[in-house]
């Protein structure tokens, strides 16, 4: 390796290899350059080797102009103790961390609730509220919360607090129907700064945060599947309007409804599969493994094909969710009353069942 010496705003650098002494050149093309072997110092944009390239490798850039070029040094280098040449310095990578909100952990307000997801296949997530900011879950959810965040038992989800007992009651009506709790807790950040407070799934599977703005302030999910959210989101119930849909639907005549502007997230079991159904685009689907759709999306239900043998004995159900586009859907790869099932199955006989 050559050693070069380089003589910039009156200070000498090096010794130093030839892409050190390059990057001086691009940043000051009126320096002046020695190695050994040289009678003298040359300017450095007038040697090949330590010259200036555009990204090509080959193209040089302009020479400097004349009132570009520096003094030029009075006497060669002094080998003895030489000073090193500076080593750029890096920038700091602010990669995001793809499980957290842009805001999480910054310090300052922000719009709507920062979180931030922890775990693999059992998760909870992290919310972060701004002084006066609330966040609503599901009773039992909550994993911890810091001491000023406080924690408040309501009717129904809380989202129009102007409807008075009766509006209360009837929000807790339709979560009953749901097989929700009637109660939702509302958890407020009291303190002058952020608080935190953080929800875990109730079984193994994925957190899912999604902001129903994106999707047009509504989305179709599972009746179990909502776990937190901001306060103002409205959690309701989607009927069917197919008889048959409701009937044999898998998750019932009922599915939940969640509205709003704001973040919500939702729990599905096991791993999750985002599909874009495009218009006219149909997919046949386990009634038990559709999570959750976008409203533009068309849920029928369809009997399943291949004869008598198939329904009976093939494993899959007498039917089939038929989902046709445009929208988005989820889907869960191990939904609850699967695993629920395969618990019982594995249980010793008798399980259950009072002594007698």
């Amino acid at each position: 390796m050559e050693h070069w010496f380089v003589m910039n705003a009156g200070k000498q650098l090096g010794p130093m290899d030839d892409a050190a002494a390059r990057l001086i050149a691009r940043e000051a093309p009126g320096a002046w350059c020695w190695k050994q072997g040289m009678p003298d110092w040359l300017p450095i944009y007038q040697v090949a080797k330590v010259r200036a390239m555009k990204k090509d490798g080959v193209t040089p850039f302009p020479d400097p102009t004349p009132d570009m070029i520096q003094p030029k040094p009075s006497g060669l280098p002094a080998q003895a103790g030489p000073t090193p040449a500076p080593v750029p310095a890096k920038r700091p990578s602010f990669t995001p961390d793809p499980n957290a909100s842009g805001g999480y952990g910054q310090g300052q307000a922000t719009d709507g609730v920062d979180f931030k997801l922890y775990g693999a296949e059992t998760q909870f997530v992290e919310l972060e509220l701004d002084p006066g900011e609330s966040a609503v879950a599901e009773a039992g959810a909550m994993m911890y919360k810091t001491c000023d965040v406080q924690m408040e038992t309501i009717f129904g989800d809380g989202s129009n607090q102007s409807s008075g007992l009766l509006g209360s009651l009837f929000g807790a009506g339709k979560r009953m129907l749901t097989g929700e709790s009637l109660f939702t807790t509302v958890f407020s950040q009291q303190g002058s700064g952020k608080g935190r407070v953080a929800f875990a799934a109730p079984y193994p599977g994925t957190i899912l945060p999604l902001n129903l703005r994106d999707f047009g302030g509504k989305l179709i999910c599972q009746k179990d599947s909502f776990l937190a959210g901001a306060k103002g989101v409205s959690i309701g119930i989607q009927f069917q309007k197919k008889i048959l849909t409701g009937l044999f639907g898998g998750e019932g005549f009922i599915l939940q409804k969640l509205e709003g502007d704001g973040w919500v997230f939702v729990h599905m079991g096991g791993t999750v599969r985002k599909i874009e159904l495009a218009a006219g685009e149909a997919l046949d689907v386990d009634t038990g493994c559709l999570a959750a759709m976008t409203q533009t999306v068309d849920y029928d239900i369809r009997m399943v094909g291949g004869g008598i043998k198939s329904m009976l004995f093939g494993g899959e159900g007498v039917f089939f969710a038929r989902l046709t586009g445009p929208g988005t859907v989820w889907l869960q790869s191990l939904p609850f009353s699967r695993l629920a099932g395969r618990m019982l199955a594995a249980g010793p006989a008798g399980v259950g069942r009072s002594e007698r």
